[in-house]
């Protein structure tokens, strides 16, 4: 990862229910977070006495670091949400202030967490397709707005090894939006959905109660039959 390509965007607690569709008994599970990025969900979950690993390349780089390249991009980013507005759903979220509002208020709890974090080991530098974790170590692993979304580039066999991956050290993956950058379903959802029936696993879309870009509301539940 070279950090000046990076677009740090953080999501909250309430957006990581509503997209992962986690109930209490999810909540109470050992979670691994693929990609949180500047996310607050590790530090809110924390406040709740909860277990959640989190892991990014992002983190290889210093609070200061990531603060610099936040302020470099995030008034861009947000001019982009408004110059575009009408390719999103203004439901869960009601305007581009108030998504500013909401990536900015979950960066901040990040970052005020982020250190301690880092020498809890609750925030570790990692990424698939090769995860540091012993098998079976979590109960659900988590991937948000990483898989399927950039299909342009990442492959099909990369998707394969990613998931085989999360499977391999927790029981069940959930992954969310199942659409691409194009807001159009991803290439690879359909034979990502035949390759886990065939490894005889149990595969769901589901709809969730959360929608931002325009159709994104389902995501895939990859669970193995034999645990």
């Amino acid at each position: 990862m070279i950090l000046n390509e990076v677009v740090p965007l953080g999501r909250t607690f309430a957006e990581y229910k509503k997209m992962f569709n986690l109930n209490n008994a999810d909540l109470n599970k050992k979670i691994l977070d693929c990609g949180g990025g500047p996310s607050s969900f590790n530090y809110e979950m924390k406040m709740q006495n909860k277990e959640v690993i989190t892991i990014d390349p992002l983190y290889q780089y210093s609070k200061e670091d990531i603060i610099k390249r936040i302020d470099e991009t995030f008034n861009d980013v947000m001019a982009q949400a408004k110059a575009n507005k009408d390719d999103y759903i203004w439901k869960n979220i009601k305007t581009v202030e108030e998504l500013a509002e909401t990536r900015m208020s979950a960066m901040k709890r990040f970052l005020n967490d982020f250190e301690a974090g880092k020498k809890e080991k609750r925030y570790i530098t990692a990424e698939l397709p090769d995860l540091p974790f012993k098998n079976n170590e979590f109960n659900l692993a988590l991937s948000s707005h990483f898989l399927f979304l950039y299909s342009d580039v990442l492959s099909l066999d990369f998707h394969v090894r990613s998931i085989d991956e999360m499977l391999r050290i927790a029981s069940e993956v959930r992954i969310f939006p199942l659409l691409d950058l194009s807001t159009d379903k991803s290439r690879h959802v359909k034979e990502i959905i035949r390759i886990y029936k065939e490894k005889e696993m149990l595969v769901s879309i589901e709809t969730v109660n959360y929608e931002f870009q325009k159709g994104g509301n389902q995501l895939m539940r990859i669970q193995n039959s034999k645990i």
